[in-house]
């Protein structure tokens, strides 16, 4: 779930994480009568998988669009007890959109989207619900979001 909230994706797809030889996720019955070993992701914490500096994780959203992360622990920083939720601390792009065609329909939308003449331009505007930046992304949004519902709906009361 912090995963989608940060990269801005509304979790609608099946997706998977891989360390090594293990593999997270929501369980399929199909998977299993194949021989796959799924472990269901809500069961598993991050300790323990990220047991040293350096630890990978592969995660792959949308199996059609086939969206492929590599999330690397760099740094462990100190515990915080006033902390309840995780925080995004440094920003780059912003996250394509869902259903826009992986790698290569990204870069189409893009091309489409910069190019007022192109001949799905007004198709794409439509599609994603106006301009899209992909050099947008905001700190600020994600931890918003990431708060725990308790803190954002007393923050909106004050």
């Amino acid at each position: 779930m912090f995963l989608q909230t940060t990269m801005g994706w509304h979790d609608c797809h099946m997706h998977e994480f891989r360390a090594g030889e293990r593999h997270f996720g929501r369980p399929d019955p199909e998977d299993i009568s194949m021989g796959m070993q799924v472990e269901n992701e809500r069961n598993i914490r991050l300790s323990s998988v990220f047991r040293r500096l350096g630890a990978k994780l592969i995660y792959i959203y949308d199996f059609g669009d086939n969206w492929e992360h590599a999330i690397v622990l760099e740094k462990l920083l100190p515990f915080l007890p006033d902390m309840t939720s995780p925080i995004c601390i440094d920003e780059s792009l912003a996250c394509p959109p869902d259903d826009c065609g992986g790698i290569p329909g990204f870069y189409e939308l893009l091309d489409a989207l910069a190019d007022p003449n192109h001949e799905q331009h007004q198709e794409m505007r439509d599609w994603i619900g106006g301009d899209f930046d992909p050099q947008a992304f905001s700190v600020e949004e994600v931890n918003r979001k990431l708060a725990p519902k308790r803190r954002r709906s007393s923050a909106a009361k004050n």
